[in-house]
Parts: structure tokens; C-alpha cells; sequence
């Protein structure tokens, strides 16, 4: 099966929604800077109330993003339950229980990198020009002049 090349950007969004399908709260993005010792481009960052919880969003990340052709190539803590980490090289994939996530303090540790919203991650779409322009519309005159 072919499956479409798609932007890093467009991978983080499906591991977003992925998080977003099983109710994780608190997600958090962070854009690393490799020149500040980022060994990956962005951290998502989510939280489950429950081992069952973090084990079903783990699950949903990895099974949204096989279907783009994407497979971890390393992920920790599944079985624990407590702290999964799912690394796709370009982006790591962070899900604690409230209780972990509070004490390794991930944005606080990576404070230097940038926090961004889901929304900064869209691609923006360009209109197409047209080929012939349209002339702008003319105002009609006031009835009765």
C-alpha cells in the first residue's frame, strides 16, 4: 500500500488529534531549538487520568499515525502506564499521568522552547489567482436619481 508523504507539521496534527479522540487533557506543543540542545523538532506533551487512559491515547497516536505510514522507533513505559514516550525521530510523543507529568515538569525543563497551539501546526492555504481578473463590480445609483 502507497500512502501519501506528508509534512512534519501534518504528523504532529494527527498525533494532536489522536490525543484530542481519547480525551487527553493538558496538550501542550513545544518547537525545540537544535541549537539549544533539541534532539527533536517538537514535543507533544498530553496527560491521562488513568493508566487505561494513557494506554488507549498511546494506542490512538500510533494506529492514527500507521495509517499515514508512520511507526514509532521507540516507545517506553507502555506496560507502567505512568509515563509513555512515543519517539517518531522528528517529534517525540510525551503522555504522563497528572502525577508524573507535575513532577518531571517537561515545560518547565524545555522552557527555552517555543510553546505553539494546534493551530500554528495548520498549513495555510494560498488561493489560486485566477487567470483572467474580474473587473471590480460597479455601485448602481440610488433610485430616483
Amino acid at each position: 500500500m502507497r500512502t501519501k508523504k506528508i509534512t512534519l507539521k501534518e504528523q504532529v496534527s494527527h498525533a494532536i488529534s489522536a490525543c484530542q479522540a481519547k480525551k487527553a487533557e493538558g496538550i501542550s506543543i513545544l518547537e525545540l531549538d537544535k541549537a539549544q540542545g533539541g534532539f527533536t523538532d517538537y514535543f507533544l506533551i498530553c496527560s491521562g487520568s488513568n493508566p487505561r487512559q494513557i494506554q488507549a491515547i498511546s494506542d490512538e497516536v500510533e494506529q492514527k499515525l500507521a495509517l499515514t505510514g508512520l511507526r514509532p522507533t521507540h516507545v517506553e513505559g507502555y506496560k507502567q502506564a505512568e509515563w509513555v514516550l512515543l519517539d517518531y525521530v522528528d517529534f517525540v510523543v510525551h503522555v504522563f499521568s497528572e502525577n508524573a507529568r507535575q513532577y518531571y515538569a517537561l515545560e518547565r525543563l524545555w522552557k527555552s522552547a517555543k510553546h505553539l497551539e494546534s493551530a500554528d501546526l495548520k498549513p495555510v492555504r494560498r488561493k489560486r489567482a485566477t487567470s483572467a481578473a474580474k473587473p471590480p463590480r460597479r455601485a448602481r445609483p440610488a433610485p430616483g436619481a
